[in-house]
């Protein structure tokens, strides 16, 4: 972490901002603006725009995954110029989990991929372009979103260490565990062999 410069009720406040950002639900926001019903009773019921995907509309899927990635980008780069580098990974951590508990829908949020990614890029490009690229590889290779993201999560801390952005291991080390315990049961389906793959519409059960 980068040392804590800034006054506790100043960095409070970027807390309470950054949350209340991440805790918008564009999966929902999209999914009612095209028409698409109520997100939260399609495919897996997830909030993020791999569910949005499912439902057939990519527009709709795309604009989920960049405002998605977006808001916890938006909230880093606000708090980095506005206050200092401190309050950056705050704001990221805090838009996070937002998404992850959104007090707009009784803290039943995402699983946090596109939004650790949009955190992750605004924080340092290069770490953040080690994670997509990761995600990507595992992705075409296995074809399973959950272990991209799973895998994706994990080098996380990793990639910031080897590529000189040490002060964001402990972030990404926090982001990483909070993933891994919202993909709970997809970790569950990849260890029976009941995982869908990506394109293969997931079992709701």
């Amino acid at each position: 972490m980068p040392a804590i410069e800034t006054a506790p009720l100043l960095l409070g406040v970027v807390v309470l901002l950054g949350y209340l950002l991440g805790a918008v639900p564009f999966g929902i926001v999209m999914a009612r603006l095209f028409g698409l019903g109520d997100l939260r009773k399609i495919g897996s019921g997830n909030i993020g725009a791999t569910n949005v995907l499912r439902t057939g509309n990519k527009l709709a899927a795309f604009l989920t995954l960049v405002l998605d990635a977006g808001k916890g980008g938006i909230a880093v780069l606000i708090a980095r110029a506005t206050v200092g580098e401190d309050a950056a990974q705050l704001a990221g951590f805090a838009a996070f989990l937002g998404h992850l508990f959104p007090v707009y829908l009784g803290f039943k949020g995402g699983k946090g991929v596109a939004t650790f990614l949009g955190t992750l890029l605004a924080l340092a490009w290069p770490v953040g372009l080690a994670a997509c690229g990761t995600w990507l590889a595992v992705a075409v290779a296995l074809r399973y979103s959950s272990l991209s993201a799973l895998v994706a999560a994990a080098l996380a801390p990793v990639w910031a260490l080897l590529l000189g952005h040490g002060s964001m291991t402990v972030l990404g080390a926090l982001l990483a565990v909070l993933i891994y315990i919202r993909h709970a049961a997809n970790i569950r389906r990849l260890i029976a062999g009941t995982e869908p793959k990506i394109g293969k519409k997931e079992r709701t059960t």
